[in-house]
C-alpha cells in the first residue's frame, strides 16, 4: 500500500498538476508556532511541508535556515520536543509531513534503523537525511521499510548519471533534485534542470522534486515545467522571519506567499 507522499503525488498526476512542497524550521519563529505555521501553508495550497530539525550544524542549509535553527535551539527546541508538536496536530493535517533531519540526530533516536519508527509514531509520512551517503544508506533504508515511513533521497546536479540511477532507484518516495550546488538561500535565476529530471524520469516513475534557490512564483513555473513538485525553504523562512520582527500575524503571512507560490505552478504537459 503506498503511503501518503507516494498517493499525493499519484493523485496530483491523474489531476494533471504539479505539487508546492514548502520548507518550514520546526520552532521558528517561536517554539510552539509549528501546528499553526503547517496548518497555513496546507490552505495557502500545499500539497506537503518538510519540518527541518534545528541542528547546530546543518549540511547545505544557507545563512537564512542556518540562523533559524541556531535561534529554535536558542529557544529550547529539542528532536524531542519536535516529534511531541508533529504528534499533537497530526489529526487535524492531511497534507504529507516530511522529516528533514541529520543523521546526527537520528542517532541517540535510536540509530538510522530504529529512529524511523519514532518519526511515524509522531506522525511523519517520509524523511529526508541530507547527510547520509548512498553507500551507508542500508540501515535507515531498511528501518523506514520496516516503519512504513518513505525516504527521499537527493541528487546533486553534478551527481554522474550511473550514482543518480542508483539513488533514483533507492528511493522509496520522491527524488529531490537539488537545482544547483552550494546552499540553500534565493537566487535571481533558476537554471534549468528539465534535462537532469528527463534523465531522471527515464530511470525511475519516482516523483521528481525541485529544491535550493526557488523563490518565486515564476521559479516554482521554471522548475516544475517537467518535474513534479517545487519545494521553496530560504524564501518562506525569511519571510516568516520578517514578519515576526514587524509584529505580523506569522500564519497569516505564510498563508498568503504560500498562496503566491502556489500561483506558478505548471499543469502536466503545460
Amino acid at each position: 500500500m503506498p503511503g501518503r507522499i507516494s498517493t499525493i503525488f499519484e493523485n496530483a498526476r491523474r489531476e494533471n498538476r504539479r505539487c508546492l512542497m514548502p520548507f518550514i524550521c520546526a520552532g521558528y519563529p517561536a517554539q510552539a508556532s509549528l501546528a499553526s505555521i503547517v496548518k497555513a501553508v496546507a490552505r495557502g495550497g500545499a500539497s506537503a511541508v518538510e519540518i527541518g530539525f534545528p541542528y547546530s550544524d546543518p549540511v547545505a542549509d544557507g545563512p537564512v535556515i542556518a540562523s533559524a535553527m541556531h535561534d529554535a535551539i536558542g529557544r529550547g527546541v529539542t528532536p524531542a520536543s519536535v516529534l511531541e508538536q508533529v504528534k499533537a496536530m497530526r489529526g487535524d493535517i492531511e497534507i504529507g509531513l516530511i522529516a528533514m533531519v541529520s543523521a546526527s540526530i537520528l542517532h541517540p533516536m535510536g540509530g538510522l534503523s530504529n529512529a524511523p519508527a519514532r518519526l511515524v509514531e509522531a506522525g511523519f509520512d517520509a524523511l529526508i537525511v541530507p547527510d547520509i551517503p548512498l553507500e551507508e544508506s542500508g540501515p535507515l533504508l531498511e528501518g523506514a521499510a520496516r516503519a512504513g515511513v518513505e525516504v527521499c533521497m537527493l541528487v546533486g546536479p553534478a551527481t554522474g548519471r550511473e550514482r543518480a540511477t542508483n539513488i533514483a532507484k533507492a528511493t522509496t518516495g520522491f527524488v529531490y533534485l537539488l537545482a544547483r550546488a552550494g546552499v540553500t538561500g534565493e537566487q535571481g535565476r533558476l537554471d534549468s534542470v528539465d534535462l537532469r529530471v528527463e534523465q531522471l524520469k527515464s530511470v525511475t516513475q519516482a516523483p521528481i522534486a525541485v529544491g535550493f534557490g526557488i523563490a518565486t512564483p515564476e521559479q516554482v513555473r521554471q522548475a516544475t515545467a517537467k518535474a513534479d513538485a517545487a519545494i521553496v525553504g530560504s524564501a518562506l523562512v525569511a519571510h516568516l522571519s520578517e514578519a515576526a520582527r514587524r509584529g505580523e500575524d506569522v500564519p497569516v503571512a505564510a498563508e498568503a506567499l504560500t498562496r503566491v507560490l502556489a500561483g506558478g505552478l505548471n499543469h502536466m504537459g503545460v
